[in-house]
This record gives structure tokens, sequence and C-alpha cells, in this order.
């Protein structure tokens, strides 16, 4: 890979990987406008690994707290608000990892379609955009039930649809079910850390099975710059949304449908 191969995919996947406006679309879409060669596994794992840092870095004060209580729950402690939320993340975390399993082949080999892209991009996006016009709330994601938890652990099984975006539709569930813009974000970001780490460890194991000489300078950079762009795009989206909204990202999503639309069209 070149260095602006590295910096290019880093930055993407860094901001795509939080932002409503999916990652994997983006991931696919610049090798097509590009004469760049598939960047490897051990690339892709670094990127993961870099959002990974920075989510974790950001929430590290809630994550403390949340571990804290739910390991005093597992004790028999009585849970708090802090621990239920522990649990309503690996909870919702668990429906995205059985249908990832279960149809792992069918969607690395069958769902790469630009017009699907553009389908759920557009689709997808409209959906966010009602989300956020008419049906966002005050609750906290302190407030979820375990309906809730469920809910939106379900919708996040559809981000395995190229161009849904996982984060996007998290949020579109979290506001359907009546959770501030904040709040849905802020859980949409928590939700992330177990589905980055599972799908970064699959891949992790995939370079056991495919030995391959290994950058690591460009490994180091690589996720050197998606940690610090996520944690940015972290920061500065919560307190984008807070004042304006949504409807900038459902508008891009839009946008970027049509044009692909127009480009991929038979």
């Amino acid at each position: 890979m070149d260095w602006l191969q590295v910096v290019i995919l880093a930055v993407f996947q860094g901001l795509t990987e939080f932002l409503p406006v999916s990652s994997s679309a983006h991931l696919i879409l610049v090798p097509k406008f590009t004469d760049w060669g598939d960047q490897g596994l051990a690339f892709d794992v670094a990127l993961h690994l870099g959002s990974l840092a920075a989510v974790v870095a950001y929430f590290r004060q809630e994550l403390r707290s949340m571990a804290t209580a739910w390991l005093a729950s597992l004790g028999g402690a009585r849970g708090n608000a802090d621990a239920r939320l522990g649990w309503w993340v690996l909870l919702a975390t668990v429906p995205v990892c059985v249908f990832g399993l279960l149809f792992r082949d069918v969607i690395a080999l069958g769902m790469r379609s630009p017009l699907l892209l553009v389908a759920s991009l557009i689709g997808f996006g409209l959906l966010l955009g009602y989300a956020d016009w008419g049906h966002r709330g005050r609750r906290s994601e302190y407030q979820l039930t375990l309906r809730d938890a469920l809910v939106i652990g379900f919708a996040q099984a559809l981000a395995l649809i190229p161009g849904t975006s996982r984060s996007g539709i998290t949020i579109t569930a979290a506001l359907l079910l009546g959770l501030s813009r904040e709040a849905s974000a802020r859980f949409s970001f928590l939700l992330s850390i177990p589905v980055i780490l599972l799908a970064g460890g699959l891949e992790a194991l995939g370079l056991f099975r495919q030995p391959q000489a290994i950058d690591w300078t460009a490994l180091g950079v690589g996720t050197l710059l998606s940690g610090v762009s996520a944690y940015l795009c972290i920061h500065y989206f919560l307190a984008f949304i807070r004042r304006i909204g949504m409807q900038p990202f459902v508008i891009y999503r839009l946008v970027l449908g049509a044009w692909l639309l127009w480009v991929f069209w038979p």
C-alpha cells in the first residue's frame, strides 16, 4: 500500500464507523474508484483496533462504572442503572452475532451489489430522517428497558446489509423508542465496542490461516489515524446532533445514493 491509501482508508474507517452513513458502503466504494488493491486482513484489523481504542477512551468513565456495577450484579448485588446498561449492551449484541455467524458467507459473497448499497443508503436514510423528525424523546440510555435493548439489538443485525450503517440503524431504533438524540448516539457507540471487538477478533483469526508479510509501519500509522479520527468524530458528532440533529446525514445519504444510482444504473 502507498501512504495515500493508508491515510484515506484509515480516516474513512475512523469517521464512517460512527457516523450514520455506512462505513461498509464507503470502504466498498473506495476501491471501485481507485486502482488500489485489497489492503489485506492485517490492515483491516489495525483499523478496527484504532476505532475500538477511540470509543473505549472516550467512554472510559462510563465503562468503568458499568463494569464495576455489572460484576457486582453477578455476585448478587442489587443492579443499579450502570449494571442494567451493561446488561443491555451485552444482550443487544447477541442478535448481530447470531445472524452474522449464520449468514456470514451470504453477506460476504452475495450482498456486495452497488444497487443494494443504493437501496440501503436511501431507504434507511429516509427511516433515520423519519425517526429524527417526529419520534425523538427525552429518555437517556440509562432508562432503557429489556424490550428496548432487544429491539435495538435486532435493528443492529440489519447493519449486516452493506449500506445500512450500524450506527445509523441503532440510532434510528433508539429514536423511535423515545430516546433523545444524544442518548441514542451514546448507546449506539457503547454497542459498537463488543461488535468491533468481535469483528476484529474474527479478522485476526483469519491472519493465522493466511500468513502474509506485514508492513508494521503502515499498520501503526493506520491504527493511529483511525483512532484519532474516530475519537474526534464521536466528540463532535455528539455536540453536532444536540444542536442540529440528523438531517444533514440524511441528506448526505440521499445524495450519495442518488449519485451511485446514476453511476451504476445498468
